[in-house]
Formats: C-alpha cells, structure tokens, sequence
C-alpha cells in the first residue's frame, strides 16, 4: 500500500476517533508499526497530526488548506445536504452566482440541474469540473491552487472574482461566534471570500451547526454584512437578528 493511501486511512481513522494509537491502527489498516511510526513523523512534519505517546492526534485547527478534501466532504455530509436545499431555493434562472471552495458550496451544485441560464464563478477546480459536466455556463478565478482543496487563491484569483459582479454568492467558512463573528484558519481564502462578498448583491452564509460558536485565527467578516445564514438548525433569534435588512 503506498504513502498516500496509508495517509488516507490513518487521516480518516483520525476523524472517527479523537486519538488513535500506533497498535489500533497497526491492527485497523494491516500495516506493520515500524511503517506507521514513519508515516507519522512525515504527517506530522506536514502539520497534518500530532503524535503523541503511543499514538496520534488530528490537528484540528490546522488551516483548510492542510485538510484533505475527501475528510472535509465527509464531515457533516447531510446537514450540507440541508443548507443546499435552502440555499438553491434563493436562485433564480439567470442568476450569475459566486460559490467559495467550500464542500458547503459544492453541494448546491447538482441541485442547479433544473436551471439552464446559469452562469457561476468558482474558485474551486472540482465545482468547475461537475459545473462542465452539467452543461452549466462557468468561470473559474485561477491562481495558485491549494492542493489539498483544488481550489484557487491568491492575487489572480481575486483579480478574476473583481472583474465580476455577482447576483448572490454563496460561501462558507470555518467558525461562526456568538456574536456574530465569521472567521477562519485560511487567511487567503477569507481574502477571495471578501471579494466575492464585495461583489455580489445578496451574500449568504452556508453554515453546519458544528461550525456554531466557534472562533479561528482569521476574521472574515461580521453577519451584519450579510443578508442570509443558512444552518441545518434553528438560529437563536440573537444571530438572524444581525443579518442585513434587505
């Protein structure tokens, strides 16, 4: 079994379970210690886990970036499926829509099927390529990829996402606080998600209730700038209460 598929499964054992030691492991994947100990001293070089006595820990506040995106499609998978019913209900055909590197965002995606005067700016490489194959009319921003995400950033990404005006965008990120603070690990993507924000005439917030009070390195924006959020939950009325008049 090669590095990147060991990588896969410790990663994903990793999420099932807040600390796995090397035996469980050893014995879960069929592969000996002395190969896991090497696979964790080059995980954890790459920031991708801890190791702790015995065993490792997924580093959770690592930047979007240094997480997998087969891990990050799996986390809260029908809540996403959720917000993505909502989400689609607010678009309208011959809409030009902005759609971050979220997997929040991706999942609106197949539900776009029934509109055929679309057009959508995306600054995900998988959103474009699904997008492609739907026969719906897109552009993708470029720039530098991230190439744990396949999604863009970076200065001519923004450029692209500038050149655009946008009747709704739709995005995601890492935490929401209570009051009423978006944030994220990725400094870079929260600055691309300010440009399609700036951007685009209705901006909605796509948010699975585990993101809920949680604060992170970088300050997107406040909800008051915003005129939708989009939760798999109830909102206490104190957070819808921040949103934008329309």
């Amino acid at each position: 079994m090669p590095f990147y598929e060991r990588e896969e499964k410790i990663l994903n054992a990793l999420m099932e379970k807040e600390s796995v030691s090397i035996r469980e492991l050893s014995e879960k994947l069929y592969v000996s210690i002395p190969t896991l100990r090497r696979d964790m001293i080059k995980l954890e070089a790459l920031g991708k886990i801890m190791r702790t006595h015995g065993g490792a820990t997924l580093i959770k506040k690592a930047a979007d970036e240094n997480i997998p995106l087969f891990l990050r499609e799996q986390e809260q998978n029908s809540a996403k499926d959720k917000i993505a019913q909502k989400a689609v209900t607010l678009v309208k055909d011959g809409d030009t829509i902005f759609l971050d590197g979220s997997t929040s965002a991706y999942s609106i995606i197949p539900l776009l099927a029934p509109y055929r005067k679309l057009t959508v700016i995306t600054s995900s490489a998988k959103a474009s390529f699904l997008l492609g194959q739907m026969d719906i009319n897109n552009i993708c921003t470029g720039g530098r990829m991230l190439n744990r995400s396949f999604s863009y950033i970076g200065e001519d990404a923004e450029r692209t996402v500038r050149s655009y005006n946008a009747d709704i965008v739709f995005f995601s990120c890492r935490g929401l606080s209570m009051d009423g603070r978006l944030s994220d690990n990725s400094i870079e993507e929260n600055r691309l998600r300010r440009a399609m924000i700036l951007q685009s005439n209705r901006k909605v917030l796509l948010l699975d209730s585990s993101k809920l009070d949680k604060l992170y390195l970088n300050t997107l924006c406040h909800l008051s700038d915003l005129n939708n959020l989009l939760c798999d939950i109830p909102l206490p009325t104190a957070l819808m209460r921040m949103l934008k008049n329309i």
